[in-house]
């Protein structure tokens, strides 16, 4: 690529981070990634959003024991391999979804709003890129949005001030990074132009 500008640079530098540290992030740091969230693009501008930040450990870890029970009796409805692989990595013992990151983000929307994923998903890619720039690690998280009609979870997530009509969306885990991820390859045949 020619162009040498910030933003680009910061798309190709950012990288999932699966190993984090136990240090937590300050509330500048999490305020200006939710910031950043809120002012991602949404379809006809409707921010119906709602972003859920959990810091308190025994929360998450709360919420990973109700994700790993939720997952011994839960069958995947597609044939899209991370679920089957993410059903096969729960039983693994040390079983952690959102990889020990002291922050995890939680992004929920309306259920019967069409563009409800792709503005959460936008909303996510922004508190990414804003958490490289910070020099944080995060890692997108698909697990609960799986799950999301478990009812010990669905009953959890209540208490924590998420609506019960809210569907989870995804996940952002955030913190500093413990091992850089490797740089993976682009596959080739993924871009098209007409002129």
């Amino acid at each position: 690529m020619s162009l040498n500008n910030e933003v680009l640079n910061c798309i190709h530098e950012r990288r999932s981070t699966r190993k984090f540290t136990e240090q937590q992030i300050s509330s500048e740091q999490l305020d200006a990634l939710l910031d950043a969230a809120i002012w991602a693009p949404s379809g006809g501008n409707n921010q119906s959003w709602l972003f859920t930040a959990i810091q308190k450990k025994s929360v998450l870890l709360h919420l990973n024991q109700l994700v790993y029970e939720g997952f011994q009796h839960w069958i995947p409805d597609d044939d899209y391999p991370g679920k089957h692989a993410m059903k096969k990595r729960s039983k693994q013992e040390g079983y952690n979804f959102y990889h020990n990151a002291p922050t995890l983000i939680i992004a929920s929307n309306k259920p019967n709003y069409e563009n409800a994923m792709a503005d959460c998903a936008l909303a996510l890619q922004n508190i990414f890129l804003a958490a490289h720039t910070l020099g944080l690690g995060s890692c997108y998280i698909n697990q609960l949005h799986w799950l999301r009609d478990d009812p010990s979870i669905r009953a959890y997530l209540l208490e924590m001030g998420i609506p019960k009509e809210n569907t989870i969306c995804a996940c952002a885990a955030v913190g500093f990074i413990g091992k850089a991820s490797p740089v993976p390859a682009r596959k080739d045949g993924t871009i098209q132009i007409i002129r």
